[in-house]
């Protein structure tokens, strides 16, 4: 295997436009891995293209939740919990190391909706579709048992219930990597340009690799757009009408001990009554999420707002009052923008969040839909693309993923569950050779210093950001972007990024300026006091 990042990027430049493809997938988030894993599995001639970096969007700025969607039963949107219920046990079975269970704590409080008998009809619903029972209800004393320092107004007692939590990123990375295992192609930064016409009908795109500005025509018999926020743009140029809501979600980090749960806590936010959480994340507590329409350019990454600050702090201080969290105790933050099909315009948080897929021109789209439904959704284009690709398709039930290799077992459990979870049937071979050193765990986070170098030699990294906010999460787990630990980064990948020190020097500059913009939070001035987001 070759494995300098550079010749692996010239390589699959190569065979673009020199091979004919039955498959192009436009779009490098958790849809398009997943339409590339199920086309690969098929055994059709399949490429991926994604104009950033894979996860560059929506898929690496969720809320990290596995989940059913408990809050659209409210909805009444039945078929989507079931859907997303069923797939979460489905992930959890395949790859228990990676799908955790999550414990959820949501306390029962006077005056508070959706009150104690309204909740559990509703978990009642939800664990009927699971196929088991996982609810507990707990007295007010037995809540602050489970949590300590919980105390919101009116505190009666607590239903703790399950879900589960993933990496977003890592994830599409896993389906990626099991794509190719099955003989697909991905390739980053490559951006759709214009689609080639044969007549009436789509039949290829020309693209541009973003670093060299070099033009290719890539000829395919079906293409599929699974661009997410960025789906209306491409359906322009084959007539079709705009669709999309884009909705922006932020979150906050926070260091653990700073705000130490031991399962998340659910909450319906009491300004407005939407539903907000926090849980521990990769050895931080992450905080979210807002539901706000998002008017910025897609391709600007998107960016917390001091009201969501606020609005969000509220949400934990409501839950622990004594504890008094602030600005000064973020770490990090991030937004992402959800893709929603939706024509109401009214309230963000009851807008769907059903997939919709269209065939136009020849050219289908995949968009809106949910991160832990990727595998049921991925069928629908296909069964669509199939008669333009000239193949044969049939819904599956097959695994996603591979079982996880074999691990020495002389290393501790918690890093070999972890490589496991990284790496899957890779991590064997990927992580053989680490040292004890290379094993331990960057300060303040689950990261092993070995994922590192793995990354860079392994993972198609093109920019410093790529390794620190998506195949690692350092960038959203630390404070500066993780950059206290530049000295020993810079040790471990340089080398095998073939990167020389002017190159590494742009790359951090670069780095620095997207989490200033991006990942840190707006000056203190614009944030409001969060006390006054505690009442509607």
């Amino acid at each position: 295997m070759n494995h300098d990042p550079t010749m692996q990027r010239a390589e699959k430049l190569a065979r673009l436009a020199a091979e004919d493809w039955d498959l192009l997938v436009i779009g490098g988030g958790i849809s398009g891995a997943g339409v590339l894993r199920e086309a690969a599995r098929l055994g059709w001639r399949a490429l991926l293209i994604e104009q950033h970096d894979f996860a560059w969007g929506t898929s690496s700025r969720s809320s990290k939740l596995v989940h059913g969607g408990l809050r659209y039963l409210k909805e009444g949107q039945l078929g989507m919990t079931l859907h997303s219920v069923r797939e979460r046990q489905r992930l959890m079975r395949e790859a228990p190391e990676f799908i955790e269970p999550q414990s959820f704590l949501f306390a029962d409080c006077t005056g508070r909706k959706p009150g104690r008998r309204l909740f559990q009809l509703g978990l009642t619903i939800y664990d009927m579709m699971a196929g088991h029972s996982s609810r507990v209800y707990y007295d007010a004393e037995g809540a602050r048992m489970m949590a300590p320092g919980l105390a919101p107004p009116g505190l009666k007692g607590a239903t703790v219930f399950m879900d589960a939590k993933t990496d977003d990123a890592r994830l599409v990375w896993r389906v990626l990597a099991e794509a190719e295992a099955d003989g697909g192609v991905a390739l980053n930064y490559v951006a759709a340009r214009s689609p080639v016409l044969d007549g009436k009908r789509v039949v290829g795109m020309t693209v541009e690799d973003v670093a060299s500005g070099v033009s290719y025509t890539i000829k395919a018999r079906a293409v599929i757009n699974a661009t997410g926020v960025w789906a209306d743009q491409l359906r322009a140029q084959v007539g079709g009408k705009p669709m999309l809501r884009p909705l922006r979600g932020s979150h906050l980090m926070v260091p653990f001990w700073r705000l130490p749960v031991a399962q998340a806590i659910s909450l319906m936010h009491p300004r407005d009554g939407r539903p907000v959480f926090f849980y521990p994340w990769e050895g931080a507590t992450l905080i979210g999420t807002t539901d706000l329409d998002h008017h910025a350019d897609p391709d600007r990454e998107a960016s917390i707002t001091g009201a969501e600050v606020a609005y969000l702090l509220a949400a934990v201080n409501d839950q622990f009052p004594g504890l008094n969290l602030g600005p000064a105790d973020v770490a990090a933050c991030y937004a992402g923008v959800r893709p929603v099909v939706d024509e109401g315009g009214g309230d963000p948080s009851s807008a769907g969040r059903d997939h919709v897929v269209l065939d136009e021109m020849g050219m289908v789209t995949l968009t809106s839909g949910k991160l832990t439904t990727f595998r049921l959704m991925a069928q629908d284009p296909l069964a669509l693309a199939a008669p333009h690709a000239g193949k044969p398709f049939h819904r599956s039930d097959a695994a996603i993923f591979a079982p996880a290799s074999t691990i020495n077992p002389r290393w501790p459990a918690v890093v070999r569950h972890r490589l496991a979870a990284r790496y899957g049937a890779s991590a064997g071979q990927l992580c053989c050779d680490a040292t004890a050193e290379d094993r331990g765990a960057i300060p303040g986070t689950h990261t092993l210093w070995l994922e590192l170098n793995v990354a860079a030699t392994n993972e198609a990294v093109v920019h410093l950001d790529d390794l620190l906010l998506r195949r690692t999460r350092l960038g959203i787990l630390l404070p500066r972007g993780g950059l206290d630990h530049e000295p020993r980064i810079r040790s471990l990948c340089q080398p095998a990024l073939g990167w020389d020190d002017a190159r590494w020097q742009q790359e951090l500059e670069r780095y620095l300026k997207i989490i200033a913009a991006h990942y840190s939070l707006p000056p203190p001035a614009e944030i409001p006091d969060w006390h006054a987001y505690l009442r509607p």
